[in-house]
């Protein structure tokens, strides 16, 4: 059906005739960009009553299923040309430390892994996959509009150099709520932005990026491919895709980063020497005869005093921690190493040796003493 300023008009009193859309952002700022247009004298009067039932703003979009001031705004700009930047809320994102650098309704799985899943519309589908945890996916997250949204995609993506992956699942709008951001950001790789910002061919409410840059951009469309699979809202093929893609998918990105590098990457190193535990040292013996794992804990100076018996290393390391009987890092991951061998070694009826621990210091600053005690035995 062709736009009309009647047809505008008539979507704006039907929004204002609404409570919802009283303290919504949304109808707010559609109200706002329609009054900047070559519209506005044609529907002042719907306009000003519009503006007299705002509220102090609590939300800025509530994915209603039919969203009047979207389409109002939709089909004003089918009529005139309406003000860059005008329409949904584009704050400026504020960046963190770590990955991912911007917040988002998404799950990490993994930093290193090449496939991206945006489920879209369709938030519940989150959790499920993240459940699933796909070989190769990194992160799934949802999103809900094709601006704020995706540039938060851009600058998450762009972040992590394994990611060259981006599927597209789940529903790409619920009803006419206006927001088509799994069509927009296959129109962004596709065709890319044009000089205002917008992106070329999008379908969406207000495709329009003005938080990132272009280089970022262009890299973000080098860096990813998209497999489309809007629609699909199956746990089980969503996976068995991002593993076939996962399959497939290039390297990590090499080219430089045209952001800051939100993870360190720091090489493995050596323990070196191992500095004594004040608390004392603990000997690992599995018994094979009751079926545990035993961790005698003797003081520095060869006392006995507390032995830790359990099925699992995991528990029997807790418990070592709870009980103040390591407090040294580099002790702890000394005997968790241990642990775990000796309860590989219970349960397959091989044999086991407790390792020597890492040169340990033996120095007036670690025990007073002038020759080494309290190694592990």
């Amino acid at each position: 059906m062709k736009a009309t300023s009647k047809g505008v008009e008539d979507l704006v009193e039907t929004a204002t005739a609404a409570a919802k859309c009283h303290k919504c952002g949304c109808f707010q700022d559609t109200v706002s960009t329609l009054e900047q247009t070559k519209l506005s004298s044609e529907v002042a009067k719907t306009l000003e009553r519009a503006r007299a039932t705002f509220k102090p703003r609590e939300y800025d979009c509530l994915g209603c299923k039919v969203c009047w001031p979207a389409d109002a705004l939709n089909a004003a700009s089918e009529l005139v040309e309406l003000p860059a930047g005008a329409g949904c809320p584009t704050e400026e994102l504020v960046r963190r430390d770590g990955w991912p650098p911007y917040p988002g309704e998404y799950q990490v799985l993994r930093f290193a892994a090449p496939v991206a899943i945006c489920t879209l519309h369709s938030r519940e589908l989150v959790d499920g996959i993240a459940k699933a945890a796909p070989e190769g996916v990194s992160v799934v997250g949802a999103l809900q509009t094709e601006n704020l949204g995706i540039e938060r995609i851009i600058e998450n993506v762009v972040s992590n150099p394994h990611i060259r992956v981006l599927i597209l699942c789940g529903e790409d709008t619920p009803g006419r709520v206006g927001h088509f951001p799994g069509q927009s950001l296959q129109a962004l790789v596709e065709e890319g932005l044009d000089n205002r910002g917008r992106i070329v061919g999008a379908k969406g409410k207000r495709p329009l990026l003005r938080n990132v840059t272009a280089e970022l951009v262009e890299r973000f469309c080098a860096q990813v491919s998209i497999v489309d699979c809007r629609g699909e809202q199956r746990i089980d093929e969503i996976g068995r895709v991002a593993v076939d893609a996962a399959s497939s998918a290039p390297g990590p990105m090499e080219r430089e980063l045209p952001v800051e590098r939100s993870v360190r990457i720091v090489p493995a190193r050596s323990p070196g020497r191992l500095v004594l535990d004040p608390a004392g040292y603990v000997v690992v013996l599995p018994d094979t005869r009751r079926r545990l794992l035993v961790a005698e804990h003797y003081e520095n100076s060869g006392v006995l005093r507390s032995v830790i018996e359990g099925t699992e290393a995991v528990n029997v390391m807790s418990t070592l921690l709870q009980e103040g009987l390591v407090t040294r890092l580099d002790h702890a991951a000394y005997l968790g190493r241990e642990l775990a061998l000796a309860e590989r070694a219970l349960n397959e009826g091989t044999s086991y040796v407790q390792d020597q621990a890492p040169e340990q210091v033996s120095d007036a600053e670690s025990c007073g003493c002038t020759s080494a005690c309290g190694d592990e035995r």
